[in-house]
């Protein structure tokens, strides 16, 4: 299992925003692409938050080809819509893992 996790850090001002755009919009469109299994949003905790929030999400899928696939086909698109929403106030930070 490929684990594709986003590190991201949020403004104070639109955290709350930016969490509930992210559980009604963003992680269900990405669910509807059909590529990931499963999907995971948490907040970090015991983080100075005094310049924003610091969140996880993370995407379950079985393969790399799937992975691949998303990035190919949607990642732009929906990296795109998500800057368009909060420009430099939420800062994302991408790694890739396997289940071992």
């Amino acid at each position: 299992m490929i684990i594709y996790n986003v590190t991201l850090k949020a403004e104070q001002d639109i955290a709350d925003a930016w969490v509930q755009w992210m559980k009604t919009e963003h992680m269900p469109d990405l669910m509807d692409t059909g590529l990931f299994a499963d999907c995971r949003l948490c907040r970090l905790l015991e983080q100075d938050e005094t310049d924003g929030v610091t969140f996880v999400a993370q995407y379950f899928c079985d393969s790399m080809e799937q992975y691949n696939h998303y990035i190919d086909k949607y990642a732009e698109a929906m990296r795109g819509k998500f800057f368009k929403l909060f420009g430099s106030k939420v800062v994302a930070f991408r790694t890739l893992m396997e289940i071992i």
